[in-house]
């Protein structure tokens, strides 16, 4: 089932026993975090959160964990909420080869019921904001899907970026955004910039559930989000055209905020806590000044709590970091059967892959690093033979303990690119990156002692199934 507004997947999460409505009046802080941040540690099952009675609003509701566990993903893909995590990374990768799908243009978007433009633009009256962290720098808006178009080319539809950065509320009518070096919409402020001019932007919040998925996956420069959340979706993404901005944006939003980053201003911004569990610092980030709002009647907040994984940030970014650097992989190295980067945004990769000849698998873990999620985010690879799982850690694990001889496995490479907020980085961007090649040395690389592995035996394979079934009976 393709949802097309949040609200509709929040109903679907409702039916299936996946949404909590918190009946008891709750403190902005640090109560509605602290659930959030508890669904992350009571199991793969954890529902998403619903608050209307929130201490010192009078009219406010707020989404927590929509995506924030493996039951909440797979319905989200309209799979069943008991389909396995490799079961949906699977999926995730058939429908990845039905891209692209046109989007669907739509009227009458819902978020046109009410507008506020230029000075009468106050956030504070919109969205009942409150931090995530104790921490925090201030609010943030970070489940938002921020639109932007390529300043050279803006009418080239895969250039116009669907992207998801931190965006921290200074102002009523002003925030600071966070644009990763690597990501789309830093390009886009360079060349706007270097033209001398402010670069539009539509920040939208509260979409449907696929949105934040393709908002946070690393496709190339020129494919279109939308296109992909049409192939996951199994139908059209419904798009509707911002009125200020003339931007795409999503039809069934909550709220759409279109304004300018302006041209070569920056203010501080954070700290926060961020996805790789530790407090990033503050710095100079570029300001958005916001000029027109359009929102839904009694629009609900959808927020995301991170911090030390697991937290919806996780699930939310695990299998959209997988497939992509699976397809991009296996362009080039067709022997690639698998990869696992579900470890804190894919700074940790783990890759199974067939053979040609020695010293492949190291080459397979270099392009790893130079895929368009590698160049920010990818620092260690673990690379294992075809028949080792790589969402299977003890497998991993004895692959590694058994096969490396690190003075050869390992390969150490100096001052390479990664994102900033990567805690060791050192100075800050800047990292060396490894690759352990976890993997049975071929010719001409004859090393270690490698020749009679122990398999399973054939029988193996009948019992296990035989076993589950009994299991399952009892």
């Amino acid at each position: 089932m393709a949802y097309d507004d949040l609200r509709s997947f929040l109903e679907t999460l409702e039916k299936e026993g996946q949404l909590l409505r918190i009946a008891d009046e709750v403190l902005p802080e640090p109560d509605i975090a602290a659930a959030a941040n508890a669904c992350g540690r009571i199991g793969d099952g954890a529902p998403a959160l619903w608050f209307d009675r929130i201490k010192g609003f009078t009219d406010a509701r707020v989404v927590m964990n929509v995506h924030g566990s493996w039951r909440n993903h797979a319905l989200a893909l309209g799979l069943p909420k008991e389909t396995t995590t490799k079961e949906q990374v699977e999926e995730f990768a058939r429908r990845w080869d039905a891209f692209p799908v046109i989007p669907e243009r739509r009227e009458d978007a819902p978020w046109r019921q009410n507008t506020m433009e230029g000075k009468d633009v106050d956030l504070f009256r919109i969205l009942p904001l409150f931090r995530l962290n104790d921490g925090d720098g201030g609010f943030y808006l970070d489940k938002a899907a921020v639109v932007s178009r390529d300043p050279q080319d803006p009418d080239h539809f895969g250039k116009q970026n669907l992207g998801t950065y931190r965006i921290e509320v200074i102002g009523r009518n002003r925030l600071a955004l966070q644009p990763v070096p690597m990501h789309d919409i830093a390009k886009h402020l360079r060349m706007a910039e270097e033209r001398g001019e402010d670069l539009p932007v539509a920040i939208t919040l509260g979409n449907d559930p696929v949105v934040p998925i393709v908002a946070g996956m690393p496709m190339a420069y020129d494919q279109s989000e939308y296109e992909m959340a049409g192939a996951l979706r199994g139908a059209p993404m419904p798009i509707a055209t911002a009125p200020l901005t003339g931007f795409d944006v999503p039809w069934g939003s909550e709220v759409v905020i279109e304004g300018v980053i302006e041209s070569r201003v920056r203010q501080i911004e954070g700290p926060f806590g961020e996805f790789t569990g530790h407090y990033s610092g503050g710095r100079r980030m570029p300001v958005v000044r916001i000029d027109r709002v359009s929102y839904r009647t009694a629009p609900v907040f959808e927020s995301l709590y991170l911090g030390m994984p697991w937290t919806e940030c996780d699930y939310l970014v695990g299998p959209n970091t997988c497939v992509p650097l699976l397809k991009q992989l296996r362009a080039e190295f067709p022997e690639v059967q698998a990869v696992n980067a579900m470890y804190t945004h894919g700074l940790l990769v783990i890759i199974s892959t067939k053979k040609r000849y020695g010293g492949f698998a190291k080459a397979v873990g270099m392009r790893a690093m130079t895929t368009p999620h590698g160049l920010g985010y990818v620092t260690q690879v673990i690379v294992v033979d075809e028949d080792v799982d790589p969402f299977n850690l003890p497998q991993v694990l004895w692959a590694q303990s058994a096969k490396v001889n690190p003075k050869e496995d390992v390969v150490i490479i100096p001052n390479l690119s990664v994102v900033e907020l990567a805690p060791a980085s050192q100075p800050a961007g800047i990292t060396s990156k490894m690759i352990i090649d976890a993997t049975t040395p071929i010719s001409p690389d004859h090393r270690g002692n490698f020749s009679t592995p122990a398999k399973d035996l054939p029988e193996t394979a009948a019992w296990a199934a035989r076993l589950q079934s009994l299991l399952a009976d009892r």
